[in-house]
């Protein structure tokens, strides 16, 4: 019969993972460091401990009805009615460090959100044309997107859309979760976010959640929480997105390329100067809504103006000229 399943308190002062693991396996069993005593919302970190204390503080004591070993995971089947099945996965990490993560189906379902990403192409738009900095090492390739990309020395920003006089007209910054770690807590994040509050829309992507943040090994993560909350509240026209995966990354990273190039179209001299988008009157777009409000027609104060009351401006303008 397997033994049970042991959660006590880590007696190591000041430890970041406060309960101690023991899974019956093995003469003397595996005893793990954990964060949680049980993986209920993400999956819990776990890091190998030197053993098991002599007087444990035990918090739960569980009949185990099975633990197997299967390749890189321990699956666990506890003999009581709720949170009974969960997962161990023993993985490498960079820097071949072994890490192991505690799952239940739930929360493995919860890392890898279900749904395909779409095919249409941004509202609008034919193809985008997204210039990737030439500093960018592994640069996305939107291979699954009507976008193609170009090699260019950028002034902020990752990824970037120009109107066809060559301005940059938005930019997005791409961050792993352990570089926006780094660029908060080392003090460049402000830097980062001033330069890209010069452009008329810029944001920051994350490839991965929100969460995650709460799970770091080397930083307080109230630390990063704090220091991202900062600088979120000085650069507010700035937007950090948390996109989960590389994939829903680069898709929200289209989608926000396609609409900051539209909307620096409707708000500064027409559709015309920017490249990608149809042509359109060469008049501000302010001028083109006066004139339509004039004439009775319905039109947003903001938005994309309606091909064909730009083309009734042109025609009426073309028939007053001498």
């Amino acid at each position: 019969m397997p033994e049970d399943f042991l959660i006590a308190r880590n007696p190591e002062d000041g430890s970041r993972l406060p309960y101690l693991l023991r899974i019956p396996l093995g003469s003397e069993g595996i005893v793990l460091k954990a964060r949680e005593i049980w993986p209920r919302t993400a999956k819990v970190y776990c890091h190998r401990a030197a053993g098991w204390p002599r007087q444990p503080e035990i918090l739960q004591q569980v009949p185990v009805r099975s633990c197997v070993r299967r390749g890189a995971a321990i699956d666990l089947v506890l003999d009581r009615a709720r949170e009974n099945r969960s997962q161990f996965v023993l993985t490498r990490i960079r820097g071949g460090r072994e890490a192991i993560f505690w799952q239940t189906a739930r929360t493995a379902k919860q890392a890898r959100p279900r749904g395909s990403l779409p095919t249409a192409r941004a509202s609008g738009l034919s193809e985008l044309e997204i210039l990737v900095d030439s500093r960018e090492r592994y640069a996305w390739k939107f291979s699954r997107q009507q976008a193609t990309t170009t090699v260019h020395a950028l002034p902020a920003g990752d990824y970037a859309v120009r109107a066809d006089g060559g301005e940059v007209v938005a930019a997005v910054e791409r961050k792993s979760l352990a570089d926006l770690a780094a660029t908060l807590t080392g003090g460049k994040m402000r830097y980062l976010l001033a330069e890209l509050a010069e452009l008329p829309a810029a944001a920051v992507v994350v490839e991965d959640r929100y969460s995650r943040i709460f799970q770091l090994d080397h930083v307080r993560p109230a630390v990063v929480a704090d220091a991202l909350a900062e600088c979120q509240a000085r650069f507010p026209a700035v937007p950090v997105m948390f996109c989960e995966t590389r994939q829903l990354a680069q898709e929200w990273t289209y989608r926000f390329l396609a609409a900051s190039l539209r909307e620096f179209a409707d708000t500064t001299t027409g559709a015309d100067r920017v490249a990608g988008l149809p042509t359109g009157s060469a008049a501000p777009a302010a001028d083109v809504r006066a004139w339509a409000r004039e004439q009775g027609y319905e039109i947003a104060d903001r938005g994309r103006l309606p091909h064909e009351i730009v083309a009734a401006f042109d025609r009426r303008h073309e028939r007053s000229e001498p």
